[in-house]
């Protein structure tokens, strides 16, 4: 395909925007809130939408039955690379309503630091990125009568509540959900202007552990320095955990954690991440991490083990000089690479279980796992859509990686065998999640265009 092909499409979505900004605001109104039971009429009603609209535009498009809320998926062309594009209709609660400055299902533009904002629940998470695909398939329908190749679409409503239906579907109708590679939209931008592709996702193990030593609480005057205290002994652990260079000692904790390439490491520094303001808007000022690490690799690339929560012992208000008979505290680690999940929660239980006294016991208690998960940037489509980006946006695209985890990447390859991309349009501040929540005009205009880019790319 030449340039000519996708300049009068990227005219269209310039000449069309407030086509655009209207279809999204007809889905922006539909208060599709998976978690509540009271909208699940809702979440059917913005599937059906889902569904009429991409058949507006040429797909075969159906709503699906699961146990919780529909899936919609929808299929169009027959011709070169297939790619499957997955964004989720649900979104979160709006509570507490009363700190939304304008009602949260009645969208509107705003004034912004950027230029306008489009304000309301799943502005940014995650209608408003799924829609710059969809828009962006609208404009090359209108304009060559035809869509660039063979595409597929799989958007879910129930992302915002754990995914309780997205496994078992997936593994159902894995034949006809494979393609050759994903798309997914529902990440950000790096800064204001420089567009990435997420290509590492950390995975996360969680942990709560119960230390008990005496039978009982214990009067402290009674018993204080003859009893062993269990609130001293996970303090020990949890102190044990780490080495002064900041390094996690947990016996082979570090197997399957690669080095960066060099080639992603000079794309990282080239964003130049301001680590210092980073921390600064949080109170802090100095990295806690591993020594000699940067921070986007200990963010990016880097496994962690941290203390999400500690109690034992009386917390309320005043004092009271009691010796607790449990303490616990729940612990999380984010993963990477080739770490395995279940190995490292027996090698923690171990190393826990061998730094007790013989007057403690301890209980444990998992809360979930899923691998970290790394993407084959050697496939041509990770460059193509590289460059594609590059030409959108003021700043060179950069592969990056995500210091959380989205299930849905890792589900793309160990249930369908594909890789991904998380290409999103995002600003750190839209609020997702919260009130007030938006999705900046520019990052719904640049990302239909971004989508356009792509589609050339792939399918020339």
């Amino acid at each position: 395909m030449s340039a000519p092909t996708l300049d009068p499409v990227l005219a269209h979505i310039d000449a069309h925007i407030e086509n655009a900004i209207a279809h999204l605001f007809e889905l922006l109104r539909i208060p599709s809130v998976s978690t509540d039971p009271a909208y699940k009429d809702d979440c059917d009603m913005a599937a059906d939408w889902l569904v009429q609209d991409l058949k507006s535009i040429g797909f075969d498009a159906t709503k699906r039955a699961t146990s919780g809320h529909p899936m919609v998926v929808a299929h169009a062309g027959d011709t070169g690379p297939h790619v499957m594009f997955y964004g989720h209709y649900d979104v979160q609660p709006v509570d507490p309503l009363d700190l939304w400055d304008s009602p949260p299902f009645e969208p509107s533009l705003e004034t912004g630091d950027l230029g306008p904002v489009i304000r309301a629940r799943g502005s940014s998470d995650d209608k408003g990125q799924l829609m710059t695909f969809v828009e962006a398939c609208r404009a090359w329908k209108s304009v060559h009568g035809t869509l660039p190749g063979k595409i597929s679409m799989f958007f879910e409503g129930e992302e915002e509540s754990s995914s309780p239906s997205l496994v078992p579907f997936m593994t159902e109708n894995a034949e006809e959900l494979t393609a050759d590679i994903a798309l997914i939209c529902d990440t950000g931008l790096f800064g204001n202007d420089t567009p990435g592709i997420v290509t590492r996702l950390r995975g996360l193990l969680g942990e709560e552990l119960t230390v008990t030593g005496p039978s009982k609480d214990l009067h402290s005057g009674m018993y204080g320095g003859v009893s062993m205290n269990p609130a001293r002994v996970l303090a020990k652990i949890i102190t044990a955990l780490h080495d002064d260079n900041g390094r996690i000692t947990i016996p082979n904790f570090y197997d399957g954690v690669r080095e960066l390439s060099p080639e992603i490491a000079t794309q990282w520094d080239r964003l130049n991440f301001d680590s210092d303001g980073f921390l600064a808007q949080v109170g802090l000022s100095k990295p806690a991490g591993e020594q000699g690490r940067t921070a986007l690799e200990m963010i990016w690339s880097r496994p962690t083990c941290e203390v999400n929560g500690i109690w034992g012992g009386y917390t309320g208000a005043g004092f009271k000089t009691v010796l607790p008979s449990q303490a616990s505290a729940k612990i999380s680690f984010r993963l990477v690479g080739q770490q395995d999940p279940n190995a490292i929660r027996e090698s923690f239980r171990s190393m826990v279980q061998s730094l007790l006294p013989s007057d403690c016991s301890v209980e444990f208690k998992e809360h979930g796992t899923s691998a970290g998960s790394e993407m084959a940037t050697d496939n041509p489509a990770f460059e193509a859509a590289r460059l594609a980006l590059s030409d959108e946006w003021p700043q060179a695209a950069a592969f990056v990686g995500c210091g959380g985890s989205i299930p849905i990447a890792g589900h793309f390859k160990t249930i369908l065998g594909m890789d991904a991309m998380l290409i999103g349009f995002a600003r750190d501040n839209d609020a997702i999640h919260s009130p007030n929540e938006k999705y900046d005009q520019r990052s719904f205009h640049k990302g239909i265009r971004s989508w356009a880019r792509i589609l050339h790319q792939l399918y020339s």
